[in-house]
């Protein structure tokens, strides 16, 4: 199991380790691979990725918009002014907590943290440098959010757009009674055979949605229905909206039905979080539970966990998640966030509010134990650097995008082509004012 396949890393494109080539026609690759992929390599050990193109490769009639997925760090007022340029700028009330700090002791966890940040600071630095000499990547950038929409198409979402609370009906005693409707399209033999796909009639199904398995098995993605409100289902996904009390039914009878990849992002306890009343956040301790072990599959799983830059949760992590979890650790990748002219979202040395973000691999033991993926955990590669421009709040770039393994999102707050989605706010993104119908489109 290489992570590089697993994350859809391509190939090493033709040039030296850490030397910039600046060959036209390596530009052209770079630029071709973005467009078609979503992902373009930067230097031996850095990426830049569009996830709006990577998640539309689970879709078919819809996509998602880039205008919607892409609601923060497009000030237009920025998009002209050079990167390197603008590198040079600081925020004043930053600058002086950040120097504040530094005429301060750092206590002992403190000075963990700021050893950790300037082992992986060389890298990311780098990253970015690489991205800032990809001129060609630097112009799709600065046109993500309306790459491929039509005149009047980009939208921005309204602010008092309704939205269905998940975590409250979920909690209702009616709960096991809401049902689901899923409207599959029978046009797939007649697209299949070049016939016209206007002829079209429409199956509906109908599933409780909460504590029960959602699946769409198709190959074509569906719209679902849900107290007046439209979701956009992925072709061959499904998903498990429930609290954690339940999560031990996505255990399979047969441990040949378990995950190979195992992603969690977990609602850590965040002040930020609870200030501006985002997300509901659990205590770590409730992590503990979470059955990693069991949803592994007999061959063992590859777990990516989202974590922040706080040393007390990293310390939380290795000495007592990982090990409870029966995780063995392997790499750390890191999320570079930059704004649409290609400069970072924040002040890299700032102490509190790094402009990355944490992704810890670890390996965890099947029952095989004489399957050999043990020797494979040293391959993957440490401290590589992705760098992309964040969406909504939370919300994470997808880790490895439609893939014939068994993958499974702990948490999720969207779904993905050949996923299982879990959590009790999986349809979160899904909501249709996310997509645009290609339909539309034509």
């Amino acid at each position: 199991m290489q992570i590089n396949k697993l994350c859809h890393f391509p190939p090493a494109l033709a040039r030296s380790p850490g030397k910039q080539n600046n060959s036209p026609i390596l530009k052209k690759m770079e630029e071709n691979q973005l467009m078609k992929s979503g992902i373009s390599q930067l230097n031996s050990n850095a990426f830049f990725i569009d996830p709006v193109r990577i998640l539309n490769r689970s879709y078919t009639r819809f996509r998602v918009s880039p205008s919607t997925y892409y609601s923060r760090f497009f000030d237009s007022s920025n998009l002209t002014q050079s990167p390197k340029a603008s590198e040079h700028s600081r925020n004043g009330k930053r600058k002086r907590i950040q120097k504040k700090k530094k005429l301060q002791s750092l206590n002992e966890r403190e000075q963990i943290a700021d050893r950790r940040h300037q082992e992986v600071k060389p890298f990311l630095l780098k990253a970015h440098e690489s991205l800032l000499e990809a001129t060609d990547i630097l112009k799709v950038l600065r046109n993500l959010r309306n790459d491929g929409c039509a005149v009047g198409e980009c939208k921005e979402l309204s602010q008092e757009s309704s939205e269905l609370s998940f975590m409250e009906l979920g909690g209702v005693w009616q709960a096991p009674l809401y049902e689901i409707i899923l409207n599959y399209q029978q046009d797939d033999k007649t697209l299949q055979n070049g016939g016209s796909p206007l002829a079209q009639s429409i199956e509906q199904r109908v599933t409780p949605v909460f504590n029960n398995l959602v699946a769409n098995d198709g190959s074509y993605d569906i719209e679902a229905e849900l107290f007046n409100h439209k979701y956009i289902i992925p072709k061959r996904s499904c998903f498990y909206m429930s609290d954690m009390q339940q999560i031990d039914n996505l255990i399979s009878a047969g441990s040949d039905c378990g995950f190979n990849l195992i992603v969690i992002d977990p609602p850590w306890e965040n002040g930020s979080a609870r200030q501006k009343v985002r997300y509901p956040t659990l205590p770590n301790r409730y992590f503990l539970s979470l059955p990693v072990k069991q949803l592994c599959h007999t061959s063992g799983a590859l777990v990516a966990l989202w974590v922040t830059n706080r040393e007390k949760l990293r310390d939380f992590v290795e000495n007592d998640l990982f090990p409870k979890w029966g995780v063995t650790y392997a790499a750390s990748f890191y999320w570079l966030k930059v704004k649409a002219n290609g400069m970072l979202t924040g002040e890299l040395d700032l102490f509190h509010h790094r402009p990355y973000e944490c992704l810890l691999l670890g390996y965890c033991d099947g029952k095989d134990t004489h399957s050999g993926n043990l020797t494979r955990l040293n391959s993957i590669p440490d401290n590589r650097v992705f760098i992309s421009v964040p969406g909504d709040f939370s919300r994470k770039p997808p880790i490895g995008g439609s893939m014939p393994a068994r993958c499974v999102e702990l948490f999720a707050r969207e779904m993905i082509a050949g996923w299982t989605s879990w959590g009790n706010e999986p349809l979160h993104f899904q909501d249709s004012r996310y997509f645009v119908s290609k339909t539309t489109e034509n």
